[in-house]
């Protein structure tokens, strides 16, 4: 007896389309998919448009801690446990299209189809590599460095045939949060970039491929390498005046 096959399953198609526990949604910049502290009961597959992950502190500092480009998982928090809460806001900085997929059929559909599961592992591996290469950059690049390997994530280098990509509208403020320094650092950075041809404006950032070298090899002309004005900096302890 022929027993009849099983229809194979496409990842691919799962995450693109409607069905059982799952629905589109469709934000405005600046609309949340969901906010810190409500409860994690469903992740989002980002389809089109860009976003952020932003925390807020006890004494309501905000940071933001990640941008999401199109094929993000945002929320993945939702599987740790039931009734868990949101660590994180996610905002759409685009117009943005997502696949809202709610917890019990995310935890089926990866129990029972190994193509996801695997799909669904190298998106968290890639995202853990993520975190530690921005710790590393944090705590060892100067805010210059940080700053060109945002704009370069950001316009999603490194992928074969790229071309050179325009960076939706983003606010030196989200920048700066990001890059953990001043708005007019930022500013100041941002400028010089100009200046030397690594970016350019036009209802966008355009990031110019040359920009790698700043973080790969450190290639700034020399007398263009002057530091931010003195107020920026934090300010340093003062020593005790040695009379003779």
């Amino acid at each position: 007896m022929v027993e009849s096959a099983r229809i194979a399953f496409d990842a691919v198609d799962f995450l693109a389309k409607i069905g059982l526990g799952r629905r589109i949604v469709e934000l405005n910049p600046r609309e949340a998919f969901f906010s810190q502290g409500h409860v994690a009961d469903s992740i989002f597959y980002l389809q089109k448009g860009r976003a952020k992950l932003t925390v807020v502190s006890a004494n309501g500092k905000e940071a933001t801690v990640s941008l999401l480009t199109v094929g993000d998982f945002i929320g993945e928090e939702s599987l740790a446990s039931v009734g868990g809460l949101r660590m994180a806001s996610a905002t759409a900085i685009t117009a943005c299209t997502a696949l809202k997929i709610e917890r019990q059929e995310m935890v089926r559909v990866m129990h029972e189809e190994h193509a996801f599961s695997d799909l669904f592992l190298k998106f968290l591996l890639a995202r853990s590599m993520r975190t530690q290469a921005d710790l590393v950059d944090q705590l060892f690049n100067s805010s210059e460095k940080r700053l060109a390997r945002i704009l370069l994530l950001m316009a999603e280098f490194g992928k074969p045939g790229e071309p050179e990509s325009l960076i939706p509208h983003i606010t030196q403020e989200t920048l700066a949060e990001m890059v953990g320094t001043t708005r007019s650092r930022v500013s100041f950075f941002m400028n010089r970039f100009r200046k030397l041809g690594l970016i350019e404006y036009n209802g966008g950032i355009h990031v110019r491929k040359a920009l790698l070298n700043v973080v790969l090899h450190d290639q700034l002309p020399e007398h263009n390498a002057q530091k931010p004005p003195i107020g920026d900096t934090p300010p340093s302890r003062s020593r005790p005046t040695r009379h003779s």
